[in-house]
């Protein structure tokens, strides 16, 4: 007797009851998301690749020890990481059909939560160029600022993404766009956090080692 394969499920997508081709198309949507994700991954590893080059190019600026302060980054990998936590929740809040104020509280802290890591993010950045360590002084400092930049602008992408699916929550509620669209802005906030924790593996410890 030939067993039916249970319908495909995606975390906060309650797909099980929509026709064949309504999953399909969710299920071809998510795999573009994560094509456009694995591209993305591709651009941060070429600016860890210029980074690794330009470790040594400081021309006489100051380095890594000079200027990396590992405390605010760790704070600042933690609220990434409960961020993360915080994206989980609304996404089990949406699969189980939770109340509209669960899911909506939970996107508005992990909002708070990236805001004020974008926050610490330029703070560290005034402090290096009021210490002398801006981007045109060495190779280094330019590569440090591009890759550390170029996160930041995705987190600063990210909350402004965030915001627009709190309004359409708002205004249209959950239907199986928002759901999808929440469904994408999940894999790239995760996506963002294992960024940043490659960045503080990478660029802080190893610059505060040597």
């Amino acid at each position: 007797m030939d067993r039916v394969a249970p319908p495909l499920r995606h975390p906060g997508l309650n797909l099980a009851d929509d026709p064949r081709d309504t999953r399909r198309r969710f299920e071809s949507d998510v795999f573009g998301f994560w094509i456009f994700l694995m591209s993305d991954a591709v651009l941060f590893a070429l600016l860890f690749a210029i980074y690794g080059t330009m470790l040594r190019g400081t021309a006489g600026a100051p380095g890594p020890a000079d200027v990396f302060k590992i405390g605010p980054a760790f704070i600042e990998t933690l609220l990434l990481l409960t961020s993360s936590t915080t994206f989980g929740m609304a996404s089990i809040a949406l699969k189980r059909d939770a109340g509209a104020g669960a899911l909506v509280g939970w996107l508005i802290v992990t909002l708070g939560l990236g805001l004020a890591f974008l926050g610490m993010e330029a703070h560290d950045f005034v402090t290096m160029a009021a210490a002398g360590a801006t981007p045109e002084r060495s190779g280094f400092l330019s590569a440090f600022f591009v890759l550390v930049g170029m996160h930041g602008l995705h987190v600063t992408i990210g909350s402004i993404w965030l915001c627009v699916m709190l309004l359409q929550l708002a205004t249209i509620g959950r239907d199986r766009g928002v759901k999808l669209n929440l469904l994408r802005l999940g894999l790239f906030w995760h996506f963002l956090d294992v960024i940043w924790i490659a960045i503080f593996s990478v660029v802080y410890l190893q610059g505060l080692i040597r």
